[in-house]
């Protein structure tokens, strides 16, 4: 059955936050962001302030996604550490309202960057602001999660192991056909994983330039968004994933650096990055990375696996990049595969 994503009940969202939410004058205008295909996101632009609504899609959805709680969660834990984040006003969890639960932040200015080559800036803020980026990567692995009560975000064990397990039940979940490379990546993540060496941390779970937003005329983050893959893990994973992210075609569908002199650009060489996120943490360097950007592939592939299924079943939250983005699965998942032969 197919699942409205595109409007929201204007008049239930305006009676709940004139109760529950002090200051709100009224709802002038609901408008919807076309670039997440997770959790529907709105802007709600009221006489007095403006504000973003986040929700959880309705309809059907597979077991512990979408959880907009603990996106809430997370960034109200991390008000006032080193990693920038919008303040957070209030989360409703009555389905009843609006059909699902969903949270109000601030609407953060500032810029969001989506093609990280940065076409149009300078060489000097290209390299700052991924500078910036890699020291709030480092800051987030640095929080101490007993003081910003988050010990419990996430469970003890192997993350990778964790993970894993998820991501595969996840994907044969939401899988619409056989993806041969899928299958050996995902064997070969079991077979291959590292021991673990005792790092836990908070991670992101989707760390990327697009899910963040600057400075509108410097290079400063001024919040990082979209928490919702955060918990406690190992740090490693976010760090691949940027990795993985650049090893994309350029543009706005790829959103990376394939092919690019990052040099004449300004942007720091994979290993470049790397090292500088291990001297603000202290690590003497990385092994088995080819093993975590594997992982980070994977994990990917299963991502939009599930939204091109949501795209199928009616409830994707931009229906037609959902299509789109669903042909990729196989390339991810070769993606991986490769990384892993690289070590």
């Amino acid at each position: 059955m197919s699942v409205d994503t595109q409007t929201l009940d204007q008049a239930a969202v305006s009676a709940y936050l004139e109760q529950h939410l002090p200051g709100f004058a009224g709802l002038s205008e609901v408008t919807k962001f076309q670039g997440g295909q997770s959790n529907p996101t709105f802007l709600l632009t009221t006489p007095k302030d403006n504000y973003v609504l986040r929700r959880k899609p309705p309809g059907v959805l597979l077991k512990s996604a979408h959880a907009v709680d603990r996106e809430y969660r997370v960034q109200k834990a991390l008000a006032g550490t080193d990693v920038p984040v919008a303040k957070m006003y209030l989360l409703c969890e009555d389905d009843d309202v609006i059909g699902s639960a969903f949270y109000i932040m601030e609407q953060v200015a500032g810029r969001n960057i989506t093609d990280p080559a940065m076409p149009g800036f300078s060489t000097a803020d290209r390299g700052a602001i991924i500078d910036e980026m890699n020291r709030v990567l480092a800051a987030l692995h640095q929080v101490d999660i007993d003081a910003v009560g988050l010990s419990d975000y996430g469970p003890e064990g192997n993350y990778f192991e964790r993970q894993v397990g998820r991501w595969s039940k996840q994907y044969r979940a939401s899988e619409t056909e056989k993806v041969p490379a899928m299958d050996q990546l995902m064997d070969a993540l079991v077979a291959e994983r590292p021991e673990d060496d005792g790092q836990r941390t908070l991670v992101h779970g989707d760390y990327r330039i697009d899910n963040m937003m600057f400075d509108a005329t410097g290079t400063a983050c001024c919040a990082v968004l979209d928490w919702e893959l955060s918990t406690i893990g190992h740090p490693f994973a976010d760090l691949a994933g940027v990795i993985m992210q650049w090893q994309m075609p350029t543009g706005t569908e790829g959103r990376g650096m394939g092919g690019l002199d990052r040099a004449a650009l300004g942007l720091p060489s994979d290993q470049e990055f790397i090292a500088a996120y291990c001297a603000r943490r202290g690590l003497n360097g990385i092994d088995h990375f080819g093993y975590y950007l594997g992982f980070c592939f994977f994990r990917m592939a299963g991502i939009i696996q599930g939204v091109l299924k949501r795209a199928i079943d009616g409830n994707a939250s931009n229906p037609e990049r959902a299509i789109k983005l669903g042909q990729y699965v196989p390339v991810f998942a070769q993606h991986g595969l490769d990384a892993l032969k690289r070590g």
